[in-house]
């Protein structure tokens, strides 16, 4: 993007482009959505901060269809929404998620509690939701829930539900020529494939000699801290974002500089580093309690190197 074109935004989550050259950018600081035109000239405010219906407060997942249809997830006075937007940011539905929406703590670009992904066929949602007992729910644009794909994954952890849930935050991706994967975020890095009943086809640990010694220093015990009367543990994830190209080709990137490009049938293909002035990596994290009257209200700035 030219300079003047990215300079135009703070945090920005999401970039995505759709097949005639537009590009959409989910900022989440600013809580707005920015349509850029094909030519990266001219950036354009398509849906703007408010809690009323149409905009979007406290958002934390975005994804936009092949016709320019979006979703954002956000959570207005603590309670989770999901609206649908027209490529020109009407809104042309919405929906409140049950249970209601703890104070946001985020890591980067992950979030420990409510809507951290979500994926949009065009017709369908698709958000993790391990606390109803399943890794993908799918629901309809009016937020009907259609089915749970996919049983949590075992971990060492099922006498503490919270940490139990942590180990099952997964990035649900639909793929063009059917079926689902389900990438996991943290804990043993893995992810698994669905056929388009929802059935399970296989699970691939995700390995790589640049993981080695990330893997091996996990914590076997996780602090917690007090939010809003609550406590959570915090576990950082591995897995920072994966897409699905339109071969079905699964793109996994690590929180270290790698990313492992994998075909349909789960066979690593190569690994990938990108470079820009240096290595693409991520060196700080942002640990933070979102809050709709003081966004930034006892946060907590943690620091590592990837």
């Amino acid at each position: 993007m030219p300079a003047h074109v990215a300079g135009a935004f703070e945090e920005a989550l999401a970039y995505q482009r759709l097949p005639d050259g537009t590009t959409y950018v989910f900022d989440r600081r600013v809580h707005t959505v920015y349509r850029i035109d094909a030519a990266r000239t001219t950036v354009t405010p398509i849906v703007r901060i408010g809690f009323e219906a149409g905009r979007i407060l406290q958002p934390s997942a975005f994804d936009a269809a092949p016709d320019g249809t979006f979703v954002v997830a956000d959570a207005p006075q603590r309670k989770e929404r999901v609206q649908v937007f027209t490529r020109e940011g009407v809104r042309v539905s919405g929906f409140e998620l049950t249970g209601g929406a703890a104070p946001r703590i985020t890591i980067g670009s992950l979030v420990l509690n409510g809507i951290g992904s979500i994926a949009f066929t065009g017709t369908t949602i698709l958000i993790n939701r391990p606390e109803t007992g399943g890794l993908i729910t799918e629901y309809d644009v009016y937020g009907r829930a259609l089915r749970t794909i996919g049983a949590l994954r075992s971990t060492p952890h099922e006498s503490d539900r919270e940490l139990h849930l942590a180990f099952n935050s997964a990035i649900p991706l639909p793929i063009p020529q059917g079926g689902f994967f389900v990438v996991f975020l943290a804990g043993e890095p893995r992810f698994q494939r669905y056929d388009a009943s929802g059935t399970k086809m296989f699970e691939r640990a995700i390995q790589g000699r640049e993981l080695d010694a990330l893997i091996a220093q996990q914590p076997s015990h996780w602090p917690r801290r007090d939010i809003g009367g609550n406590e959570y543990p915090l576990v950082l994830p591995i897995v920072r974002t994966a897409r699905v190209d339109p071969q079905g080709h699964l793109w996994i990137s690590m929180m270290l500089p790698v990313t492992y490009e994998y075909d349909a049938e789960g066979d690593k293909l190569r690994t990938v580093q990108f470079h820009a002035s240096g290595t693409y990596r991520a060196i700080q994290h942002v640990l933070r309690e979102e809050r709709p009257a003081a966004r930034h209200a006892g946060s907590l700035r943690v620091r590592y190197d990837a």
